[in-house]
């Protein structure tokens, strides 16, 4: 009888543990949202984790319906003299908890590069 006290005791204590370590529930209220800047935490260590590329910063950011969007500068390949490095912006996508849920390159340039300006409405 002690063994079936103890097992379940046992029992009692893992499901204690197992509700503690959980994760949050999926429901997206108010509270639940992580902060902006949590966001924009998260976004560039899954974009880092996914390329192997760290990101140097973020060009924009808008929280949408479906969570967020972000535009993220990213170091490409390094090269000498540095205005010479390869960049990249790109679009990421996460979710309302801050997941990355897509990315995609959109452009790549020379550091030490500007847009061209466009004339006339082209």
């Amino acid at each position: 009888m002690s063994n079936t006290k103890n097992t379940q005791e046992s029992q009692g204590s893992q499901k204690s543990q197992d509700s503690q370590n959980s994760p949050k529930s999926t429901d997206n209220t108010a509270d639940d949202r992580p902060s902006p800047m949590e966001v924009l935490r998260q976004a560039r260590g899954q974009l880092a984790e996914l390329t192997g590329m760290t990101a140097e910063s973020v060009s924009s950011f808008e929280q949408t319906e479906q969570g967020w969007a972000l535009e993220v500068e990213v170091l490409e390949l390094e090269r000498v003299p540095d205005t010479m490095s390869l960049m990249a912006s790109y679009q990421v996508e996460l979710d309302a908890r801050g997941q990355l849920t897509g990315y995609r390159r959109v452009r790549r340039y020379e550091r030490g590069r500007s847009d061209p300006r466009r004339t006339g409405g082209h």
